[in-house]
């Protein structure tokens, strides 16, 4: 505004009894002259409304412009903080900072506080099964799944709405079936014809191209819109390439660019029967239910697998389970304890254009295959990241811990140090025996509670 009013030009009138005409005010003149220039009766209207109401009137709407945006950026804000860190203000503090700045060496009813405080918050919005659901959106895309809550839709918002199932679910979802149908098809019968072909170089280039086509008709049939970064960092032959998991989407979304050999449980129906065809012209890692509890034998076979650097990388999602792509949670150690290089890859979805995340406990496979049929479209961002090596002395743990928080941090999401298989079962024991090791150290510090020193 200051700056504005001193560079418009501003005329005042001629003194009295002396001719001469409007002259310019300068810039070391004071709003004062600028109130004189206003009341005078020798401003004519032309000047008046030309050089200064004109200017005035315009500064005016460019302040309540700014004010208006400032406003609505406030709002924005809010509600991103609100949905990225809860209804609950938590404090990034852990329990040995908290209670032994306090004191140290005794006990302190005091600490009960502290434990029934993390209680409430945990009782009140858990930073855990969160994970486990859809991630909340600022507006609304125009999809049912995220009208749910919204009431009093104006009809303009309405018929928008219409018009857009009519064209997802008329237009787009037989289009999409179709090219399912005809992908799943070209999958079964390619895999067939080139199973018959001896093993060699030959087979192995066809398996490839067919991996690949497949992949990318999978991907079409979603509408998948995917953008691949930093392709020269692509998982090599012989090595293990981990990533985030989110939905089954990952491996069709990660073979459209590249060929992997997969590490997972034998599945039965529509899944059993594209395993059983992959498993004809490439060798991927399957076991059955009960062998997957049996730790050495799954990192026997990984070990074997690696060790022939002609063979493909193996594809493996240390998490062990879907989250909802906002955070990524523990890694299994037992992919980081086989040795060789590690290839990470973060996989982040918009999920403005579709809900990417598959909730396994709420929805079947079905029905979670319909949802991403009549969604827009998916869309995300692959990033390959520089491989990576066990350092020395470094445990398979803080190796996987040092993997994940890449990941997370080129994908943008938040770490959380639990097991992802927290969506089925409860709390390990061992968890709740750490928080008591850690509390009793603090209180036993100085051999204080054994004279009976209770505050």
């Amino acid at each position: 505004m200051q700056v504005f009013l001193i560079r418009m030009q501003l005329y005042k009138p001629p003194e009295e009894g002396r001719g001469g005409s409007y002259s310019i005010l300068r810039n070391e003149d004071t709003l004062g002259k600028l109130f004189d220039i206003l009341t005078s009766p020798h401003l004519t209207a032309p000047y008046y409304q030309t050089h200064i109401l004109l200017p005035c009137v315009i500064s005016e709407q460019w302040a309540t412009l700014q004010i208006e945006k400032g406003i609505k950026m406030q709002k924005v804000l809010a509600l991103e903080n609100l949905i990225a860190n809860g209804i609950i203000q938590r404090e990034e503090t852990s329990m040995e900072k908290e209670i032994a700045g306090q004191h140290r060496g005794y006990f302190s009813l005091a600490d009960v506080m502290y434990f029934a405080k993390k209680g409430c918050e945990t009782v009140a919005e858990d930073e855990v099964t969160q994970r486990f659901t859809s991630e909340e959106l600022l507006s609304w895309n125009l999809l049912s799944r995220t009208n749910a809550n919204f009431h009093r839709v104006s009809w303009q918002l309405t018929t928008a709405w219409i018009i857009g199932i009519l064209i997802r679910y008329c237009l787009l979802v037989p289009f999409r079936i179709f090219l399912a149908f005809f992908s799943i098809l070209l999958l079964v019968s390619a895999t067939t014809v080139v199973g018959q072909f001896p093993n060699g170089r030959v087979k192995c280039w066809l398996s490839n191209q067919v991996q690949l086509t497949c992949a990318a008709l999978g991907v079409r049939c979603l509408s998948g819109l995917v953008q691949f970064h930093n392709r020269e960092n692509r998982p090599q032959k012989g090595g293990i390439c981990v990533a985030n998991h989110t939905s089954p989407l990952d491996v069709l979304i990660l073979a459209s660019d590249g060929c992997y050999s997969l590490v997972g449980q034998v599945h039965g129906g529509l899944l059993g029967l594209i395993q059983k065809s992959c498993m004809q012209t490439s060798q991927h890692v399957l076991f059955e239910r009960s062998e997957m509890k049996d730790r050495h034998l799954v990192r026997k076979r990984i070990r074997e697998h690696i060790a022939d650097k002609a063979k493909l990388p193996i594809l493996i999602f240390p998490e062990g389970t879907c989250i909802n792509n906002t955070s990524v949670m523990m890694f299994k150690k037992g992919s980081f304890e086989v040795g060789g290089i590690i290839h990470p890859v973060a996989i982040k979805y918009d999920p403005r254009f579709g809900d990417a995340f598959w909730n396994s406990t709420k929805y079947s496979m079905m029905t979670y295959g319909f949802n991403v049929l009549t969604s827009w479209a998916i869309v995300c961002n692959v990033w390959y990241l520089p491989p990576m090596v066990k350092e020395e002395e470094e445990d398979a743990v803080h190796f996987a811990n040092r993997v994940k928080a890449v990941i997370a941090a080129r994908g943008g999401m938040s770490v959380l140090p639990w097991d992802g298989g927290l969506k089925r079962k409860k709390v390990k024991e061992s968890f709740k025996e750490e928080q008591q090791k850690k509390y009793c150290q603090l209180v036993t510090e100085n051999g204080f509670v054994g004279n009976g020193n209770v505050y």
